[in-house]
């Protein structure tokens, strides 16, 4: 017997009793659970209560690649208010809570993502079997868009494995593979993909298992006392990372807690209020227009035109940045790379980069000794220019010198054929001059990659006037197989992130020298939501680094990206930063975390530095957030980057603008154009022409114009 509702969800029952429910969202690769999947759901659990004779169910997927990748986020965005987005979360519960009283034994067979509302469905389950398959992935990502699990997650996981492993579940939105899933106890089993189904119809042959007893040691054992101390060491650390700026982590912790000390009853309700309260905030909605963006990127090719076929890949360079690009390349992407180095041990440090990261996820058991074997077996090196002669892409991340890289365009044009692009992973020069040196201007290209690369999502795409359309797209799609979010971006001085990252950083040291202390800097901007402080980031980039693209802005863009005259000083006291140990900060590597990094008090005297603190963390900063709100603004108004969508994902992916605040662009629209003008001219008033609100910002204040019409 077969029932069709809705088309994806199709109930079988087999002769031997056993039922099979069927997902299968037509017309879309990934299953998502949608509102208006409510009705259908419903009829087929009318179906299942009303049938006797059925022994089993089985809940499985109809897609060759994923369980179901959580729920659709779309349907959130016609919310009008927190109580329409608690009776979306209401109804998740309801139909997940019949289907866990069915009174036969329930089984989820997963494979593939089984994410949020997803891994929600397979809780309500009695047992969950999942595949061994490397894509497998089990979750409850929810916090990362700002939201609590709304279908019964917050209450039915910490009773399967725990109070703590759920917290950090939930409260970090990590995805477990099936291994480290079934030794924590969300799934029961580990199969093969070949016996998956069958694993699972043997499984719902059996008696429903009895209900774990986690949570009645949770409420037995101990005392309220020792019960608050796990919620309370689990906010210190949440808060520890989100600075108060992510009201889901507080409010995941309040939800479990009262689910366990009131009954289950009650920690739903409380679940599906906080969940509608969480879907109206600022945050939230900023995290969604962050995740919509990225999904809309995905099919883009960055130009009109169809990439070219890619099958093996070349790098110039084996130091660290060439090492990485490598890296990516062959373990993400997949692809036969071949690096060339004027000397061994650049192939060696190439060679052990990639083996140091693969080793790692080995000894994770992430992947096999034979995996990793056979990902080393791709990737080659020489000091010879030949052994790059059949790439199809020769990507170069050699020194900062122009003549240089002329001579690595020409040399590389001798030798590969005329269809081969030639990128170029220079940080600060223009494209178009590099493209100088070229008989085929039209493949060449900047791939701007940021460190270290296996770990920075961004990757800025730099044609000049003469790329073709062809070669965009075509390495638009190489750096999305290694694993990155491209933007294409205009070829000016800096490109974008750099551009906009300069005068931040700038006026950040601009504070320092007025006398505020280098701690105080830090704090301001991690409590504004930025990952590391403006003064550690110097470090870690490297102040010889800053001292190297520092003129060439200025040069290029004007006054205002002057940096302030610290850099000599600093370089000449051998102080690089972490690279050398030292720099505004002293580095220890025998220590780990922040025990082995402790700020160096000599550089107040070094730079004559008379501390005087006058500034709050609030004025830190709005003092330097404003400085790249303004240059983000003139970017977009000069072409730099092509919309304020590509500009708040370079900002956000590129040097970790806070993603609860949506990017510069939304953050503007959130605080009004009008005010951020304001505030430019007072700044402007107090500390000088650098802070004037650029002609776009005052035309939209005038005009009362938003970057994002269409949000309003």
């Amino acid at each position: 017997m077969t029932t069709d509702n809705t088309q994806a969800f199709t109930l079988t029952i087999a002769d031997n009793h056993i039922a099979w429910l069927t997902i299968d969202v037509p017309g879309e690769s990934m299953n998502t659970l949608q509102a208006s999947f409510v009705e259908g759901v419903s009829a087929v659990l009318d179906q299942l209560e009303g049938n006797q004779s059925i022994e089993g169910l089985v809940i499985h997927s109809g897609k060759p690649d994923n369980f179901v990748a959580g729920a659709d986020v779309r349907m959130l965005e016609a919310c009008e208010s927190a109580e329409q987005a608690s009776e979306i979360a209401g109804q998740g519960q309801a139909l997940f809570s019949r289907i866990e009283k069915l009174p036969f034994h329930v089984v989820a067979a997963i494979h593939g993502p089984c994410l949020g509302g997803g891994l929600e469905l397979a809780l309500a389950c009695h047992s969950r079997v999942a595949t061994d398959w490397d894509k497998t992935r089990l979750g409850l990502p929810e916090v990362q868009l700002g939201l609590l699990p709304g279908s019964g997650g917050t209450q039915r996981l910490p009773r399967l494995i725990g109070v703590p492993d759920a917290l950090d579940m939930m409260l970090t939105g990590k995805q477990l593979r099936a291994k480290k899933a079934k030794k924590l106890g969300v799934i029961d089993d580990c199969v093969p993909n070949t016996v998956l189904l069958d694993v699972a119809e043997a499984l719902a042959q059996k008696s429903k298992p009895k209900r774990s007893r986690t949570w009645q040691s949770w409420m037995l054992s101990g005392n309220s006392v020792g019960r608050n101390l796990v919620f309370d060491q689990a906010g210190k650390k949440a808060r520890a990372k989100t600075r108060g700026n992510y009201p889901a982590a507080d409010a995941i912790l309040a939800v479990v807690k009262k689910g366990l000390d009131k009954g289950l009853k009650t920690g739903f309700a409380e679940e599906a209020r906080q969940f509608g309260e969480l879907v109206m905030t600022p945050e939230s909605k900023s995290l969604r227009s962050l995740f919509f963006a990225t999904t809309a990127m995905k099919k883009e090719n960055g130009a009109d035109a169809e990439p070219g076929q890619v099958e093996r890949v070349g790098v110039l360079g084996g130091g660290l940045m060439g090492a990485g690009i490598a890296h990516v390349s062959v373990a993400k992407a997949g692809y036969p790379v071949r690096v060339k180095d004027v000397s061994e041990d650049g192939i060696l440090n190439a060679l052990r980069y990639s083996y140091a990261l693969l080793n790692k996820k080995r000894k994770r058991k992430q992947i096999s000794k034979a995996e990793l074997q056979a990902t080393m077996m791709q990737l080659s090196g020489d000091t010879q220019a030949t052994t790059l002669s059949n790439a199809d892409v020769v990507v170069e991340a050699v020194f900062e010198d122009l003549s240089l890289k002329h001579r690595m365009v020409q040399e590389m044009e001798s030798i590969t054929s005329k269809d081969a692009i030639f990128a170029t992973n220079t940080s600060s020069l223009p494209i178009h001059q590099i493209a100088e040196g070229s008989q085929r201007p039209e493949k060449v290209v900047g791939l701007h990659y940021f460190s270290p690369v296996e770990k920075m999502p961004l990757v800025e795409v730099i044609p000049h006037q003469g790329t073709s359309d062809k070669t965009i797209s075509t390495v638009v799609e190489l750096a999305r197989k290694q694993g990155k979010t491209p933007i294409v971006v205009g070829d000016s001085a800096g490109f974008y992130v750099n551009r906009i990252l300069a005068p931040y950083m700038n006026e950040a040291a601009r504070v320092l020298l007025a006398g505020e202390t280098i701690e105080h800097i830090d704090n301001a901007l991690l409590d504004f939501g930025f990952p590391v402080g403006p003064i550690t980031l110097l470090d870690e980039v490297g102040i010889d680094i800053g001292a190297k693209i520092a003129p060439i802005l200025t040069q290029e863009l004007g006054k205002r990206f002057e940096a302030p005259d610290v850099f000599d000083v600093l370089l000449n006291d051998d102080r690089k930063g972490r690279k050398t140990g030292k720099g505004f900060y002293r580095y220890d590597a025998s220590k780990k975390g922040s025990k082995g990094k402790q700020v160096d008090k000599k550089i107040y005297s070094l730079l004559n530095i008379k501390l005087n603190a006058s500034l709050s963390g609030h004025e830190v900063a709005q003092r330097c957030a404003l400085m790249m709100l303004n240059e983000a603004a003139r970017c977009l108004d000069e072409g730099v980057i092509r919309s304020a969508r590509d500009g708040d994902i370079g900002a956000i992916f590129g040097i970790g603008f806070p993603p609860f605040l949506g990017g510069p662009f939304r953050y503007m629209d959130h605080i009004g154009i009008e005010r951020v003008v304001s505030l430019l001219q007072a700044h402007q008033n107090r500390y000088g022409e650098r802070f004037a609100p650029c002609e776009r910002l005052l035309a939209m204040a005038k005009e009362g114009d938003v970057f994002y019409p269409d949000t309003e």
